[in-house]
């Protein structure tokens, strides 16, 4: 009778194992996981398997969206300590057994290469893992794997095709796997949309996370310059370049954010935040908010307009103050200094990384631009590197020309352009399209960029979040949100607020 009593214990253990398993869909956020490893329906080793069944059956086979590329080999052995913690401790902390997939630009120190997507980076295994690394672990979090991304974070070539990389090949749009899933962390907002992970971290320069996130229909937030360290990622720009999340709803992009958020003295830029993020995660956050339309960062689709119209619409409903045509000031002639600035950055931070990396990996700009010329068959089938050989060219940081854009670039984006139009309007926020809807893969001739709400906040390094807005032709688009230096709160409350409000997303039928 014992022998048969805990046979059916261990059946009825099994079969609440796969009835959790099977009840994490992608409605659930961290807090629902949670919940759930309290009640015992479910374990941190149960939650990495089912992503890594899921990984192996919609990315690596099947529909093959390519979007996760590596994977930690110690990803189960580390759920199953934090289960035993739980058991001894409770939760270690906020992001508890939680798996979270990385952008391939970021060091880690299990095993897996940090390449940038770039063949000369293949065996690039980092000798200490980034700050924001081991946030995530002090946290309790899980690194289930490394995502794909565009080659070089989109930094080689004007004609390059997102989602590509010579290492990985092209990742695909869950949602129509013709159409691009913009870049440059095309595989992090791939793998949120498609339920890879709980949360995924990217990576932005100028909308290599918004992009991504609302072609991908997911929530993106790119956080104030400096308040997410940015040790051990592979660089494009000191002054604009940050880490932030990406997520199938707002909380767990606030939650994700929250646990990486923390002064690093040693980045030149750092910024101290003290915000409190979860705690604008309020129903009502819209309510009273005065809210700017940016109308010069949109027009370039009528059918994006008219979603963007409908989203302005529930806002009001929501009691926002909308006041109009509140456009960012000087957007055309900022392109070329901020162009000249990334060139500059991108040598000298380049430069600076791959001097510390191991033995065999080209040591600088320029003998990656060699490399790059003896493997072009690999590396260069469908595109070139003129941004390298262009960034090459420039001189050192102290250069008058150098130090001129950055003056002018902050200047018209801070002081004339998103701080004169808070002012001058008394706004909380401001608002535009995030980006068009997808467009169709093209190795040939590259991407087909009609606009982006993406610029102001990136070279000012101001928080700006996307939240999916609706769909344009079954694609998803979302609505861009950016507002001033530490002013996350105001953001975080009108994206969930709206979220709440709307709860457009509909998940990638795979």
């Amino acid at each position: 009778m014992k022998h048969i009593y805990k046979t059916l214990v261990t059946l009825t253990l099994v079969v609440l194992s796969l009835s959790s398993m099977a009840a994490i869909d992608d409605s659930m956020n961290i807090n629902d996981i949670h919940q759930q490893m309290k009640n015992k329906l479910l374990t941190s080793e149960q939650l990495v398997k089912l992503y890594l069944d899921r990984i192996e059956k919609y990315d690596h086979n099947g529909v093959q969206l390519n979007a996760v590329v590596q994977l930690n080999k110690q990803a189960i052995s580390q759920a199953k300590a934090l289960d035993q913690y739980f058991v001894e401790h409770g939760f270690k902390g906020k992001l508890h057994g939680i798996p979270v997939l990385l952008k391939d630009n970021i060091d880690t120190l299990d095993g897996m290469a940090n390449t940038a997507g770039s063949t000369a980076l293949a065996k690039n295994f980092p000798k200490d893992e980034a700050f924001l690394v081991k946030q995530l672990t002090e946290a309790g979090a899980i690194i289930l794997g490394k995502t794909n991304l565009s080659e070089w974070a989109n930094f080689r070539s004007p004609h390059a095709s997102s989602g590509w990389s010579a290492l990985y090949g092209q990742s695909k749009n869950p949602y129509n796997r013709h159409i691009t899933p913009c870049g440059s962390s095309s595989g992090s907002a791939i793998a949120a949309a498609a339920n890879f992970a709980t949360v995924t971290i990217g990576t932005e320069t100028d909308g290599s996370i918004t992009c991504p996130a609302s072609v991908n229909g997911v929530v993106g937030i790119k956080p104030t310059l400096g308040t997410v360290s940015r040790d051990g990622i592979i660089p494009i720009s000191h002054s604009q370049d940050t880490a932030g999340p990406l997520a199938k709803n707002v909380t767990d992009a606030v939650i994700l954010l929250s646990a990486i958020v923390k002064a690093d003295h040693n980045d030149s830029a750092m910024v101290d935040s003290a915000i409190n993020y979860v705690s604008h995660l309020k129903a009502d956050g819209v309510k009273g908010k005065r809210i700017g339309i940016a109308r010069n960062l949109m027009g370039y689709h009528q059918g994006l307009d008219n979603v963007f119209n409908e989203a302005v619409q529930t806002l009001k409903t929501q009691g926002a103050i909308i006041v109009d045509n509140t456009n960012v000031a000087h957007f055309q002639e900022l392109g070329r200094h901020e162009f000249e600035v990334l060139l500059y950055e991108f040598k000298a931070g380049l430069n600076h990384y791959l001097a510390n990396t191991s033995e065999g990996i080209p040591k600088s700009l320029a003998l990656l631009i060699e490399y790059n010329k003896k493997h072009a068959d690999v590396e260069m089938p469908f595109f070139a590197q003129e941004l390298f050989e262009m960034a090459q060219s420039k001189g050192e940081l102290t250069d008058k020309n150098y130090i001129e854009a950055l003056v002018h670039s902050k200047k018209l984006t801070q002081e004339l352009g998103i701080d004169a139009l808070l002012t001058k309007y008394q706004l909380d926020l401001i608002i535009a399209p995030t980006t068009s809807p997808g467009w169709k893969i093209d190795w040939a001739k590259g991407d087909k960029h009609l606009g982006s709400a993406s610029s102001p906040a990136a070279v000012a390094g101001y928080p700006h979040i996307t939240v999916p807005m609706g769909y344009v032709d079954g694609l998803p688009v979302g609505i861009s949100m950016f507002s001033g230096k530490l002013q996350e709160g105001k953001l975080i409350e009108t994206a969930y607020g709206y979220e709440q409000a709307t709860l457009h997303r509909v998940s990638p039928k795979l």
